[in-house]
């Protein structure tokens, strides 16, 4: 059984339209962003590298990356790496990681230019550095020396307005020299600011004077402690876009209100000659919200140090890291993110479609195995002793071409627990005494009893079978019967350990609605148990994908899982039961 866990190739079907689609046919009409030796689309994915990336960014990687690809231009990979307290090389490479698992790079080929793409903002400290000194001494900034109580009680709020800082109309001179003073390392955290001077009447709060630097004695895990000050986010990030003539930068609808003040430094950047028109636009598209799930870091964090889950790679976990652990192929999260489309306005995905992309995706490639995951002894007692018959089935039943994969039969097998009842309920077509079924692939059988322990617990069930009736050769299909049932050989079957996941909370909407969403944990959201697993599978590399036939779709974990002593992941059941 094979290895299938590649990238996700390019989606060759018409892409769906959309508003930002729109919005670049528009400009590719009019030429907005026609610039020599530059494509017309220059997108950019930007996570901060402060944590481990989740579904929702999944979201944003294939829409940007996307839309480079099918209008021919590039995406660039960018760290905002402007708080060096919160952030780590590790992130860094989980996330590069992450955005090359889900099928794109931001190396282009030769045939489109070529380029690694790849920045950091700290690629730009002694630009962003400069551009604030200009602010300063056009008048456009200054230094601040408020205690950050004094600032934030002078800001105001939505029903009234802010207060100017004593400190607004300080001589551009004496802020120049106590920013270049700041940046000597003379002052400590929080004893200065550095503010754009914009309208603290605004009924914008993001335009009420935004902090653009402040003083972080911090060490940076790229640039060392060579800067003992750092620009704000929403300071370097529109620039970072200018920088790199992005044309369209894409983001999520929390940043709206951001834009006035994205628009407000490019374009003083711009007047300054520090950076080339035409400008960056920014658009904001609804961010996903994912029943059954919660997205926020914070909340991740406390999952993960609670010990409420593994790791960040937690099967049960929305991270990237984490649903790739689980099984979900890269195709199938390109397949879901496709599929919800790209809107303006916000609303809630109902888990099982995602799920229904997995499932699309792994049924017609996902080689066929069997397991017997909650298992009871089948004796068959007519049953030559010692012998194991060659029993054989397809390794997909759709794929005749891939053959056949092979197993025995013998006279004890394990059977689920749930195909054997003493007194059956009406519509029950499995074991019974005195009833007839299948074992699938091999003979008809008919069970004649059990046995049980000193409780009364059914150990074992009981048949003979009919020596005739084998799969596949001449006059097995005389035999009618109803039930149809799985199994493996005993004398051969491999233990392994199962691993079924389910979602982690039993709330649709656990981070809404003032919710302690911690209350909400699916107490089944993981069950370990030992199954018997045909012995064709002892082998299988991580993250093989399977499907156990009847049971659902499994992974052999990408970390536990070894030759010999394969662990599986339950990636998804058959078909949508939570809650059932």
């Amino acid at each position: 059984m094979s290895k299938d866990n590649k990238p996700a190739a390019a989606a060759t079907d018409a892409p769906v339209s959309n508003f930002l689609r729109a919005i670049i046919d528009n400009d590719q009409v009019a030429g907005t962003y026609q610039r020599d030796s530059m494509p017309s689309v220059i997108t950019r994915f930007p996570p901060e590298p402060n944590g481990y990336l989740h579904i929702g960014h999944a979201k944003s990687i294939c829409l940007n990356f996307g839309l480079a690809r099918d209008y021919a231009g590039r995406c660039h990979l960018r760290f905002d790496d402007t708080n060096p307290e919160k952030e780590d090389q590790e992130y860094v490479d989980s996330i590069m990681d992450s955005v090359k698992w889900l099928g794109f790079d931001w190396q282009q080929p030769a045939s489109n230019g070529g380029g690694n793409h790849l920045y950091f903002a700290s690629d730009y400290f002694d630009k962003f550095y400069a551009i604030a000194e200009y602010l300063i001494e056009a008048g456009h900034a200054y230094v601040d020396s408020q205690s950050a109580e004094d600032m934030a009680a002078n800001r105001g709020d939505f029903s009234k307005p802010g207060v100017n800082s004593p400190f607004r109309d300080r001589a551009p001179a004496e802020s120049l020299d106590l920013f270049r003073r700041m940046k000597a390392g003379e002052f400590k955290d929080g004893e200065h600011i550095v503010r754009a001077k914009i309208d603290m009447a605004s009924p914008n709060m993001n335009m009420r004077d935004p902090a653009i630097y402040r003083i972080r004695h911090a060490h940076h895990h790229r640039t060392g402690d060579a800067w003992c000050i750092y620009p704000m986010y929403d300071y370097a990030h529109p620039l970072e876009d200018a920088i790199e003539n992005i044309s369209h930068s894409i983001c999520t609808l929390e940043f709206q209100d951001h834009r006035p003040f994205y628009d407000w430094i490019i374009e003083h950047a711009a007047q300054g000659g520090f950076v080339n028109r035409p400008v960056p636009r920014q658009y904001e598209f609804a961010r996903l919200n994912l029943t059954y799930v919660v997205t926020s870091k914070r909340k991740l964090r406390k999952l993960v140090e609670d010990n409420i889950v593994s790791g960040w790679d937690d099967p049960r976990m929305p991270t990237i890291v984490g649903i790739r652990r689980r099984g979900y192929t890269p195709e199938s999260i390109q397949a879901f993110c496709e599929r919800i489309g790209v809107t303006r306005s916000d609303g809630w995905i109902d888990y099982s479609t995602l799920e229904g992309c997995l499932r699309e995706d792994l049924d017609p490639k996902a080689p066929r195995a069997t397991a017997v995951l909650r298992p009871l002894k089948l004796v068959i007692d007519n049953f030559p002793e010692g012998e194991n018959i060659a029993c054989t089935a397809p390794i997909h039943p759709h794929h005749p071409e891939l053959g056949n994969r092979e197993f025995t039969i013998g006279k004890e097998l394990w059977i689920e627990q749930e195909d054997f009842m003493e007194e059956p309920v009406k519509g029950y077509f499995r074991l019974f005494p005195g009833n007839k079924v299948r074992l699938r692939y091999g003979y008809v059988v008919e069970c004649t009893g059990c046995d049980k322990d000193e409780n009364g617990k059914v150990i074992a069930v009981h048949c003979n079978y009919f020596a005739d009736s084998k799969s596949g050769t001449e006059g097995s299909a005389n035999y009618k019967v109803k039930g149809n049932i799985h199994w493996v050989n005993a004398a051969d079957a491999l233990e392994a350990e199962v691993r079924l996941y389910d979602r982690l909370f039993t709330d649709a909407n656990p981070d809404a609605g003032g919710k302690d969403f911690m209350t909400l944990l699916n107490p089944s959201s993981l069950e370990t148990i030992r199954a018997f697993v045909e012995p064709g599978v002892a082998n299988v590399t991580p993250d093989t994908r399977l499907q156990f036939e009847r049971h659902g779709y499994f992974v052999a974990d990408r970390v536990d899982s070894v030759n010999g002593k394969p662990v599986f992941n339950r990636i998804t059941t058959l078909k949508d039961s939570f809650g059932k």
